[in-house]
């Protein structure tokens, strides 16, 4: 079954049977096979079955959890034996929108590896977590990638890159996001991080000058704002905001606007055993 449960991940992450089976090799009739044998495994369903896109149920939502930590531990079983003497601290810095995902998914086997292990997660925006990472405040940090080049005594592993998108009220019918962004108002994603830097170059490139009345570094908060109809806003595409609340759909920019990358940030003097390993299962936690 552990097959299956792997599917189910890919399903529930990538949105549609087509995208999961492009990102873990199999066709989509063959996905749509393991979701059924699945489903007639546990003798109930696990999506609604509407439109497209694969939505899961309350049951699959409680599924996919046990889901997860199944496999993980199932990948832990090829690990080096846990060192249950470890009995010291890991300090983890994180941007908001990678907490609830990547994060959460890489502590399930790091708690099976080193179950007296006392973990620390820190909030803040890159530029800070990257300040701390560099004055050995943290063990490491997921971030965005800075527009410069990291201190020498760090070291930087790309985990994933998110494309940026406007997103929309479904009351808007233009497809045009220039001209969206010429007319609408706008919620501007915070010029004090990283991403928001991205923001603002994309912006100035391509000579927009939005009516800008809003600005905030919440990704999700910037998502609840067009939701409530206060606007328009430019946001990395991140897993912690899909699927996308009713009334709010996405307009791709393509080409336009390069990626938000985001990776690993730690030392390369003092690294510990399980700093090494929790970037490993950072690195696994997106693979799923």
């Amino acid at each position: 079954m552990i097959p299956e449960l792997r599917t189910l991940i890919a399903v529930a992450r990538h949105g549609t049977f087509a995208a999961a089976g492009d990102r873990i090799g199999l066709t989509q009739a063959a996905v749509s096979g393991h979701v059924r044998r699945l489903e007639t495994a546990l003798g109930f369903s696990l999506f609604a079955r509407t439109g497209r896109s694969a939505v899961l149920n309350a049951a699959g939502v409680r599924t996919l959890a046990r889901a997860e930590e199944i496999v993980a531990r199932v990948d832990a079983l090829g690990e080096t034996p846990r060192d249950d003497d470890w009995q010291g601290s890991l300090k983890i810095g994180a941007i908001a929108s990678v907490q609830a995902t990547v994060v959460a998914r890489a502590l399930v086997p790091f708690r099976t590896r080193f179950p007296l292990c006392r973990v620390h997660v820190s909030p803040g925006v890159s530029l800070h977590l990257l300040d701390r990472v560099d004055a050995g405040d943290l063990d490491l940090a997921v971030l965005i990638r800075p527009a410069f080049d990291p201190p020498k005594d760090v070291v930087w592993q790309p985990l994933l890159t998110e494309e940026y998108v406007l997103l929309v009220s479904n009351d808007t019918h233009d497809e045009d996001w220039a001209h969206i962004l010429g007319t609408a108002p706008f919620i501007r994603y915070d010029r004090g991080s990283f991403g928001g830097r991205q923001v603002d170059r994309f912006l100035k490139e391509n000579g927009l000058q939005p009516d800008e009345w809003l600005e905030m570094d919440d990704v999700q908060a910037l998502v609840t704002c067009v939701q409530k109809g206060l606007g328009v806003a430019v946001v990395p595409l991140t897993e912690a905001i899909l699927p996308l609340p009713q009334g709010v759909r996405s307009i791709a920019l393509g080409a336009s606007v390069a990626g938000r990358e985001i990776g690993i940030l730690s030392r390369n003097t003092t690294a510990s055993e399980p700093s090494v390993a929790m970037a490993r299962f950072l690195l696994e936690a997106i693979r799923v």
